[in-house]
């Protein structure tokens, strides 16, 4: 099962990320699990400095924007 992160505040394009996110895995058809962290604390330890960020499986893949439903599905792979 694949973990997705979603960090970010709860702004639109926190929000349009983890929509985005939930699409592209669904479109996969993966087993998913999908956590919103919205704690700047927690935001920094990954290392982010601007979001919305994506993390899979614990791995920081995109920071600062949001890509396209295919950029996301390569990231999620």
């Amino acid at each position: 099962m694949k973990k997705i992160q979603i960090l970010g505040t709860g702004c639109p394009k926190c929000n349009a990320l983890s929509q985005a996110a939930e699409e592209a895995a669904e479109q996969l058809g993966i087993e998913y699990e999908i956590e919103k962290v919205k704690d700047i604390n927690e935001i920094v330890k990954y290392g982010v400095m601007i979001t919305p960020a994506l993390v899979v499986d614990g791995e920081v893949k995109v920071a600062g924007k949001v890509p396209s439903q295919d950029e996301i599905k390569a990231l999620i792979k």
